[in-house]
């Protein structure tokens, strides 16, 4: 409903209120939080880099949060100017711990982004109350981990993916993500805390109690985004409180969540070297010594898919495989190269992801969904500051950052340059859509500019997020879409609407201040830093090879980790056009944004990309139900309880597809797509009582 915050009753769905056009909020979920005499009920979320509250009787904006109902997230990533911050919002809601909100951020992963600092906010004033730097500052534990200036200019080591609070022992459980840039180092030497970590502190204070680093100098994106599960097990014979972290890895870590000591041996492994010219990658890493992975950690030739593939294509894969198996350049670890191609085995969006762990916590059960999803990533390729040009080029390059914005001309080409080299490979250069990707043509009228900019930085569905453009970048393609990105359409959907957009200038997306980017080469560093001038890039995240090998594509494992083991692992969802063929157990591709939820009577909910809700036994994964939703989801499903009555609540709005491509009239017939919309379930209340 036009990006519309709404309230409904909970047992029959009639509409209480609408807050409408609210363009910009972060997609993936609000914060709810009462006083201790429920007098004061507030919504809490993030929206064009600022926190607003929305009052949650009444759905109007509560102007006294912040300045006139607005906080400033771009304030407080130090030493970053504010005023040169282009993203400061994060895409997932945080936490509410007592009287805090406690929010991670997605600042981007291109050279130069924002450090991913996580603070804490007052819920009823917007009171910055603390600040943990991810990226230690002079003086702080971990600076000497980095290059000496690397504070100034290294962007990332954030949360952009779920926190998990232990309200009893007060400690809030941070798994942060990749530095910048992904996948090169050079500029940032070192093991890089707290990057790539799973990090307590202390939720009232935001200072450290302890940190473990699963990945040493991130050269693979292998971010750290599922929530950390809180769990008691049964341990040597002692009852421990413990916390489990799953990771991009495909290994899953389990410690003491109060000291901080694994539960089992973390062994450092040698792992293969980077020979990438100015690049020094760790020597060793971290492998859990009894807890077995959850996904694949190699992939071969044998690998390569006996479906949805013509042969042509099967021998095409076969052949690269093993050209890269020739070369080495297939390991868990293996860092990109400037000469090879790298096949990656869980790739940028494989392993587990956002939303992709849930627990039966008293029980000591941890259960996993991940993704065999491999990336391909072409040779990185050096970049220079220095840029040599003709006369007749000197005011006529294309490249990142250098238009004049009011020249639409130069800004529809840049925006090409930035769809040839971003765009092209899913959505085609007629813009109708290959294989997954839709349409783009009319994008312009189905989205503005601030729609498309939130689409752009977090993704959606079976697209990734390209954190790495800069707004100037956007607006370019916006415009070589056909858009304009000063444009507005203001509509108010039908129903109870108390109020729209926000509270005021909330909608406002600010124009970023600071230095000109270099073509193909981003900002330059800050005079005096240090760093190495040459960069290497590459374009993309190798992704678009989900079903080049076999199946199973996505899996849920549980583990029992009072001893440190699986009980079951299986395929989670089935694909149409691979069971056309003969396939069974297949999961489905880019299973990215589902995921499942617990219950303490054994019943494990999850949603797969089929459109359907599961329901399996937690001890065995037997399949107990499921439902056909009226189309895929991308949210995460939650559960409540009214009355007695518990029931659960699917966003079912993201469209099908299946394989290798999108719905076709066979498949249409076979699954027919509903309208999209929020599903609820609940069981009879005959068998609710029994």
């Amino acid at each position: 409903k036009n990006n519309s915050l709404i309230a409904l009753h909970a047992e029959t769905g009639e509409e209480i209120w609408i807050h409408a056009n609210l363009r910009g909020g972060a997609r993936r979920g609000v914060n709810y939080w009462e006083s201790e005499d429920r007098s004061d009920k507030r919504i809490l979320f993030t929206m064009n880099n600022y926190i607003q509250a929305i009052d949650a009787e009444t759905g109007e904006s509560i102007l006294s949060f912040g300045d006139n109902g607005l906080v400033d997230l771009k304030p407080g990533l130090v030493p970053r100017d504010p005023a040169t911050v282009s993203r400061a919002q994060s895409v997932t809601p945080g936490k509410v711990f007592d009287n805090l909100l406690i929010l991670g951020s997605a600042p981007g992963e291109g050279y130069l982004s924002a450090p991913g600092h996580v603070r804490a906010y007052d819920v009823v004033t917007g009171e910055r109350v603390w600040t943990f730097h991810t990226i230690p500052q002079p003086g702080e534990y971990g600076y000497d981990t980095w290059p000496e200036e690397a504070y100034r200019y290294v962007g990332g080591a954030n949360v952009w993916g779920e926190l998990s609070v232990d309200v009893e022992n007060e400690i809030v459980y941070l798994p942060t993500g990749s530095p910048t840039y992904d996948y090169y180092g050079g500029d940032r030497l070192g093991d890089n805390l707290f990057s790539n970590s799973i990090v307590a502190l202390n939720a009232r204070t935001g200072e450290r109690i302890w940190h473990f680093q699963t990945i040493h100098h991130d050269l693979f994106d292998y971010d750290l985004t599922a929530a950390p599960q809180l769990i008691t097990v049964n341990h040597d014979g002692d009852e421990i409180d413990a916390v489990a972290v799953a990771g991009k890895s495909g290994l899953l870590y389990v410690f003491d969540r109060v000291t901080g000591e694994p539960l089992w041996p973390i062994e450092e492994r040698p792992v293969p070297q980077s020979t990438v010219p100015g690049e020094v990658s760790s020597p060793t890493q971290p492998f859990p010594t009894v807890v077995p992975p959850f996904a694949w950690l190699e992939v071969t030739a044998d690998d390569v898919n006996p479906y949805l593939l013509t042969d042509e294509e099967r021998e095409e894969w076969t052949a690269l495989i093993d050209s890269i198996e020739t070369l080495g350049r297939n390991e868990l670890y293996t860092p990109l190269s400037d000469e090879y191609p790298t096949l990656a085995p869980l790739g940028a969006n494989g392993g587990a992801n956002l939303g992709h762990t849930a627990a039966d916590p008293n029980r000591g059960i941890v259960f996993v969904y991940s993704m065999n999803y491999p990336s391909v990533y072409p040779p990185l390729e050096p970049r220079s500051p220095v840029v040599e040009t003709t006369d007749e080029e000197e005011n006529d390059n294309p490249g990142s950052g250098n238009f004049n914005r009011g020249s639409s001309v130069e800004m529809v080409e840049h925006g090409r340059t930035i769809y040839d080299n971003t765009c092209i490979a899913c959505h085609g250069a007629d813009r109708t859509g290959i294989g997954m990707a839709p349409s783009l043509l009319g994008v312009e009228t189905r989205l503005n500019f601030i729609d498309f900019q939130q689409l752009m930085s977090t993704g959606r569905g079976e697209m990734p997020a390209f954190p790495q453009l800069e707004e100037k970048d956007l607006e370019g393609v916006f415009s070589f879409l056909g858009g304009d990105p000063d444009g507005s359409v203001i509509e108010l959907p039908d129903g109870p609407v108390v109020a729209s957009g926000g509270a005021p200038g909330g909608l406002l997306v600010r124009r970023v201040e600071g230095p000109e980017s270099i073509p193909d080469y981003g900002l330059p560093f800050p005079e005096g830093s240090g760093a190495p001038d040459i960069r290497y890039m590459i374009e993309g995240y190798g992704l678009g090879h989900a079903t080049a090998f076999r199946p199973p594509w996505s899996t849920i494992t549980a583990y029992d980790l009072n001893e440190g083991s699986i009980m079951w692992q299986k395929p989670i969802g089935s694909d149409l056009q691979a069971a056309q063929e003969g396939a069974e157990n297949t999961g489905m591709p880019v299973s990215t944004r589902q995921s499942m939820i617990v219950t303490s009577s054994g019943v494990l909910f999850a949603t797969a990309k089929d459109g359907k809700l599961y329901a399996f036994d937690v001890d065995n994964g037997d399949e107990l139900w499921s439902a056909e939703l009226p189309q895929n989801t991308n949210s995460l499903p939650s559960m409540y309880e009214v009355n007695g009555r518990h029931y659960i609540v699917i966003n079912a709005t993201s469209g099908l597809s299946w394989g290798n491509g999108r719905m076709n009239d066979e498949l249409r017939e076979i699954r027919p797509v509903g309208e999209g919309g929020y599903v609820v379930f609940a069981l009879p209340e005959s068998v609710q009582e029994e």
